[in-house]
């Protein structure tokens, strides 16, 4: 009944009627009680009011009740009043308030309903008395403001009030929380008028007790509330760099929330970004030396256009001018090839005859598609062994449901033709043999961003022969063809249609001009890190920003898959896949780039990027048409130069500082950063971030430090984003700061590496080590105190023998 008084109680506060008194029956006679005294009643489930109306009356009553309303104070009658009624209804009233299991008689209960324990129902029970009975002498007030329309009265009947239901207002039809609801669910304001501000509640106020009562029992204060609603509007249109931030999650229990708040409050400084000011570090164009000549080196260099008719703003020639057919293990096996083809019933043998497929994928694609399901046959036409294994629904979905009538007509009227006949121009455009980047080559493709487009459009329509399916040749590749795009009803696949479409729309509306290039680099030597006597370049470390955004014209680090793209054409949609859907030309590099090796990393340069994106994995959302102005290379490339590098996989945590596990980090970054052909004043800066950490389990504060070191070996400064961690963005920077001041080189970091991996993480018997990696540098280097070291959190400070 505790909700049910609150309300009326405040609707009467509301209604201006300061003088106005409250009637409750009991034993079938009429009392006239304070409101004070009701409420106390009803919060108590005591028995009833006319047993234990013996309260402390005379005690004085106090304007600061938190339901107190704008122009209403309701006073307590006064003691001859009391005593008066007393006298003339001969009831004995009761000075000591009953126990939970008195106070529940009579009352049915279901299971699944919450009871409060004997503790928190007694210090509910003082507060409550100090508030309502003994209130403080200061004056001061709390006012809620909450207007009649703001919660719809329930009859005595239908409305089981506890003061949970008055504040869980979200979730009205479930008044009872189990100890696990109150836990992981904070509670909703919704009961109070969003449009009208909330005064906090002040710590020496009447009503303080009762509210931090009422935020310990149901999930946090009335600040944190507020704070959840403002960042829960703002967190559908934010990028990867609020996905990370570290906002209180809303499954957090109340004492989770209290410590990450103070933890965020911490780290939440004024200061951006530390270290070097981004303007001072290199880029491209600026950086770059003068580019040789673009020419065709046999072996090295696969060159798909007329290099001597390369002009900017005219569209690549390509280079031979007739198709050549090339159907082996070492090229792409491309689906023109005469060599593709496909078993067909012939009608007047009966028997299967041969044919070429090419010529059954141009017969049903140049038909005329009205609909997703016209599509959908013409497609499993030239697929028929696939037609019960593959799933279109995401592209119904997208077709039907997500597209306004206009847009599905343009896309069938227009759009959809335009990418069929791009695609079938794939003997006309691509008409050199593609090599296949396999395992342990060092080789480059450069083509044309038409070229790529015709590709990627065959891809859409699944042509590609013998890459529906792992169990052949290409079981070391990654996906191409789209198929596994549509099927699914996700969200994520939805987004990701849009966001490839916009590509398609783009290039038939306005066909880039450009060139892009995809090396594969292997290392053949791996370098001595021990003996390194190289000093840390500069670096500047940001919490906010994006790689793509800020780091324009520096080397873009890809976080990624060995199987490059990862899930984009999948189900996957992080740092990797988001980048290949904003840059569809990254993910022809699937088409023939195979599985990487422990040495091995793949450079895509002049890719362009086509849409804006808001969000990360499952809030992921295409953002609309993006127009890139980055400026391009002598050869005709968008100065946006990526390098795909995959960390391993730990899922021990401790797995990652053995010192083999070491060498492959630090090899696979030095060969993605490092150019020896260039000098060291040509070379741009890396934007990278956590590489390889989240779902790949690794250390942040580690993959930071190895990079630091990779990049300084290959003569590059870096540029970090913490993806809006900004306490890894002051411990990173400390750690920088007290290398670089001390001059501690690359090799002698790396022996510190070693010596934390063989005296902490061998003899550690827990699933993390006491002393964290930056703590155990910090006392090896000096023995003065460390620096303060967030990730240590309450471990201990580990002390050296010779510190001793």
């Amino acid at each position: 009944m505790a909700a049910f008084y609150f309300l009326r109680v405040s609707r009467l506060l509301k209604k201006g009627l300061p003088k106005k008194q409250v009637w409750a029956k009991s034993n079938n006679a009429s009392i006239v009680v304070s409101v004070q005294v009701v409420l106390m009643t009803a919060l108590m489930d005591f028995e009833p009011s006319a047993k234990r109306l013996r309260v402390e009356s005379n005690a004085p009553t106090s304007p600061s009740s938190s339901l107190r309303g704008p122009s209403s104070c309701i006073q307590s009658k006064n003691n001859d009043t009391l005593d008066q009624e007393r006298r003339q209804n001969g009831t004995k009233m009761d000075t000591q308030p009953k126990t939970a299991a008195v106070s529940l008689r009579g009352v049915k209960t279901k299971g699944d309903r919450r009871r409060l324990n004997p503790s928190p129902q007694q210090k509910f029970r003082n507060t409550l008395h100090q508030w309502l009975v003994k209130p403080p002498q200061n004056p001061s007030t709390t006012k809620v403001c909450q207007s009649p329309e703001d919660v719809e009265m329930a009859g005595d009947c239908s409305f089981h009030g506890t003061s949970a239901r008055l504040l869980d207002g979200g979730n009205a039809g479930n008044a009872f929380l189990s100890d696990a609801d109150e836990k992981d669910k904070p509670v909703s304001p919704q009961y109070l008028d969003e449009d009208k501000p909330v005064s906090p509640p002040s710590e020496d106020s009447a009503g303080g007790g009762l509210m931090q009562t009422l935020s310990h029992n149901y999930g946090g204060s009335e600040k944190k509330e507020a704070k959840t609603c403002s960042e829960g509007s703002a967190k559908h249109n934010t990028k990867i760099t609020d996905f990370f931030s570290g906002t209180i999650s809303p499954d957090m229990s109340p004492e989770e929330q209290g410590t990450e708040e103070e933890t965020t409050s911490a780290v939440e400084p004024q200061v951006k970004w530390l270290g070097t000011p981004i303007k001072e570090l290199k880029r491209m164009p600026e950086c770059g030396s003068v580019l040789p000549p673009l020419r065709d080196v046999p072996g090295k260099h696969t060159v798909m256009i007329r290099t001597d008719l390369l002009r900017r703003g005219r569209v690549p020639v390509p280079y031979p001018a007739k198709f050549k057919d090339t159907w082996d293990d070492v090229h792409v096996k491309m689906p023109c090839s005469s060599s593709n083809l496909f078993p067909v019933l012939d009608e007047v043998t009966h028997g299967l005859q041969n044919k070429s497929r090419w010529e059954l994928i141009k017969e049903t694609l140049n038909k005329t598609f009205s609909s997703q399901p016209e599509l959908k046959e013409a497609i499993l036409k030239y697929s028929a062994s696939q037609a019960k294994k593959w799933d279109f629904t995401a592209l119904r979905l997208y077709c039907t449901k997500v597209l306004e009538p206009d847009a599905a007509e343009h896309l069938f009227d227009s759009l959809l033709p335009d990418m069929v006949q791009l695609a079938l121009r794939a003997s006309e455009l691509c008409t050199k043999p593609i090599p296949l980047l396999k395992g342990g080559m060092n080789h480059s493709i450069t083509m044309s961003q038409e070229q790529v487009a015709c590709l990627l459009a065959n891809a859409f329509f699944c042509t590609f022969p013998r890459r529906n399916s792992r169990r052949n040749e290409y079981g070391n590749y990654p996906d191409i063809n789209f198929f596994r795009l549509f099927e699914g009803s996700s969200p994520m696949k939805i987004e990701k249609l849009k966001t490839l479409m916009c590509y398609f729309r783009s290039f038939t509306e306005q066909k880039p001009t450009g060139l892009v290039t995809f090396t594969r680099k292997s290392l053949d030597k791996p370098l001595n890190w021990k003996s390194s006597q190289t000093q840390l370049t500069k670096l500047h470390i940001t919490c906010e920003g994006t790689i793509e955004d800020d780091g324009h014209g520096m080397l873009q680090v890809d976080f990624a898959n060995r199987f490059v793209g990862g899930g984009v054409t999948g189900s996957g949609l992080v740092q990797e896949e988001i980048r290949f859907l904003i840059n569809p030309e990254l993910i022809i590099s699937r088409l023939f780039t195979e599985a990487l090796d422990l040495n091995e990393c793949l450079i895509i340069t002049g890719t362009q990027q086509y849409s804006k994106y808001t969000g990360y994995s499952h809030t992921y959302q295409w953002g609309g048409s993006h127009q890139d102005i980055t400026p391009r290379d002598g050869w005709q490339r968008r100065c946006t130069e990526i390098v795909a590098i995959d960390a391993l996989h730990f899922k021990n945590f401790l797995e990652q500082f053995n010192p083999d596990k070491l060498n492959r980090e630090l090899n696979k970054a030095y060969c993605g950063f490092a150019r020896p052909e260039e000098r060291s004043q040509n070379l741009a800066t890396v934007a990278t971030g956590n590489w390889g950490c989240g779902v790949f389990g690794g250390d942040a504060r580690l993959k930071a430090l190895l990079q630091m070191l990779a990049a300084a070996e290959a003569g590059r400064d870096v540029a970090y984003f913490t993806f809006g961690d900004s306490q890894l963005m002051t411990d990173v920077h400390k750690m920088h700061s007290f290398l670089t001041q001390r001059k501690i080189s690359v090799g002698e970091v790396y022996d510190l590496l070693g010596q934390y991996h063989s005296s902490v993480c061998k003899s550690c018997l827990t699933r993390r080590p006491d002393v964290s990696l930056y703590s155990f540098i910090y006392q090896q280097v000096n023995s003065s105190p460390a620096p303060e070291d967030s990730a240590m959190g309450s471990t201990r400070h580990y002390v050296p023998g010779d510190c001793l």
